[in-house]
């Protein structure tokens, strides 16, 4: 298996945010617009929401299937979210929409942003999407209901930490009015796909 990226091959749009702020609504967009890209699919430990699919939402992998790819390097970065809830980004995926001739959009959670960005370097553009408030993403995550209480709490205090990671973003978008930000957010991945 080859466990290595061509980085030359296309560029990469980085999408993240804390959970609830609507980085995955724009993505879905943007998929639709003609801007060949394709959607990268993240690896994860965590239980499949009744509506997901494997291998089309996320690669559902059990904690030690996910540990033998982290020793095979297979990763381009992971991370353990929250205990025993791992997410990543499998280089194979990279190669399958690269070799395809497109470019690939992340829908990631912050760490794993800052870390796509590192490793990609100028060949992506990292789009930190950012609630207007904290009200505002409480609101937010009470309306999926897909929640607990507990985790839209711990969700809520995992965004506080995650804010203050936006000025490691190329851009910080704040999404205060959807419309807006799929407009601003399809903007910037034509400009930085034709430069």
């Amino acid at each position: 298996m080859n466990r290595e990226v061509n980085i030359e091959s296309g560029k990469a749009v980085i999408f993240s945010a804390p959970s609830g702020a609507g980085k995955t609504t724009i993505v879905h967009h943007l998929l639709h617009r003609k801007h060949n890209l394709q959607f990268s699919i993240s690896a994860t430990t965590r239980e499949r929401r009744s509506i997901e699919r494997d291998g089309k939402d996320y690669h559902y992998l059990s904690i030690d299937q996910f540990k033998q790819k982290i020793a095979n390097d297979e990763f381009v970065e992971w991370e353990e979210v929250y205990p025993d809830n791992f997410y990543g980004t499998l280089k194979s995926e990279l190669n399958r929409i690269w070799s395809a001739g497109s470019h690939v959009i992340f829908d990631v959670d912050v760490e794993g942003g800052v870390n796509l960005k590192k490793y990609l370097g100028d060949r992506a553009l990292a789009i930190f999407v950012q609630p207007p408030s904290l009200e505002a993403l409480r609101d937010r995550l009470n309306a999926r209901d897909t929640e607990t209480s507990e985790s839209i709490e711990r969700r809520l205090s995992k965004a506080v930490k995650e804010l203050t990671y936006a000025e490691q973003f190329d851009v910080v978008l704040v999404n205060d009015n959807l419309h807006d930000a799929i407009n601003r957010a399809d903007e910037l991945v034509k400009e930085f796909l034709q430069s």
